[in-house]
């Protein structure tokens, strides 16, 4: 669990051109895994990876997510694979809501099972074999852009329209897990996420590649609730929270506090008594994301406000192309 370093995301400076050399040997790296992996295992249904070439959270379960439900509604059986990232167990596993936590499988994957059939599996190649099992009709990778052990059939590259792809270096001198042209050769579509001024700005700054891009924005889902004027103090694990507490305020909610925690941070008793603590001197209701509250202490489940996002996807068609074109 890290912070994002501020400067990935800003004109490139000593420190980006400083630690310039680590980020080649780290894209070296990539490349060199990528051309001397194993023959990669082919599924016998088609495989859709949502992945990304930054490092850290781009909205990817969002995406994951919207495309389960949306072949689904195509009548499509589907089963998503996932590391489960910042769960203990290492053996493949279906997740099951009632018998799993978020320690055991991770937040994201036991977010993601409310909707689908998921598999958790620290070995991708592993994981296939029981996501098969399910007999599924589609297999959605969460993450495993630059894992080459499994075959994908249609790579989705997600990132922050926001904050596009940083400086434009690899790790650690920016955010890129592997050279951006080299990432984006494989992709057979990017999908940039945010509002209209971010995805004209990502536009104008980012590849010239229009075609091949699509865009979506993550909106809160309206359950009736009564956002406006409410007292609150929020806390957010994940990559940006502060997207959650922008989200908050647009919504009308009277903001008198907030916490941002590291992305996946274990929501432990000491840490939810401060948290509660705080929220009870200000009178205010305490309130998470979805992928927070997953991760909540059995006594905390009922007393934290959890606000539910979806992602909205401008143009399904050249989506709907290539699932079209792989028989789904």
């Amino acid at each position: 669990m890290i912070r994002t370093p501020p400067f990935w995301h800003q004109p490139r400076g000593v420190l980006a051109y400083g630690l310039w050399p680590l980020g080649w040997l780290y894209g070296v790296a990539t490349a060199w895994r990528q051309s001397r992996a194993l023959q990669a295992h082919h599924a016998p249904c088609p495989v859709i990876c949502v992945g990304n070439i930054n490092a850290g959270g781009t909205g990817k379960t969002p995406v994951v997510i919207a495309l389960a439900e949306h072949l689904k509604k195509r009548g499509r059986q589907v089963v998503v694979l996932s590391r489960g990232y910042g769960g203990t167990i290492a053996m493949p596993t279906l997740v099951d809501p009632k018998i799993h936590g978020a320690a055991e499988v991770g937040d994201e994957p036991l977010l993601t099972a409310a909707f689908c059939t998921v598999v958790v599996a620290r070995k991708r190649v592993e994981g296939l074999a029981l996501a098969l099992a399910q007999k599924p009709d589609v297999i959605l990778m969460d993450d495993g852009f630059q894992d080459p052990s499994v075959q994908k059939d249609f790579s989705i590259v997600v990132v922050n329209a926001t904050l596009g792809f940083g400086n434009g270096f690899c790790v650690p001198a920016g955010p890129l897990r592997e050279p951006l042209a080299k990432g984006l050769a494989r992709a057979d579509l990017c999908l940039s996420i945010g509002d209209a001024a971010a995805q004209r700005r990502f536009a104008a700054l980012g590849p010239d590649q229009a075609h091949f891009r699509v865009e979506g924005q993550i909106k809160p889902l309206l359950t009736g609730m009564p956002w406006q004027g409410l007292p609150v103090f929020a806390f957010a694990g994940i990559a940006h929270p502060e997207k959650f507490f922008s989200t908050l305020r647009d919504l009308g909610a009277n903001i008198l506090g907030c916490e941002a925690l590291l992305d996946h941070e274990p929501l432990s008793l000491p840490l939810m008594k401060r948290l509660a603590a705080k929220a009870r001197s200000l009178n205010a209701q305490l309130v998470c994301t979805e992928k927070d509250a997953v991760r909540l202490p059995a006594q905390y489940q009922r007393d934290v406000l959890a606000l539910p996002v979806r992602l909205e996807i401008k143009d399904w068609s050249k989506i709907d192309a290539k699932i079209i074109n792989l028989g789904l």
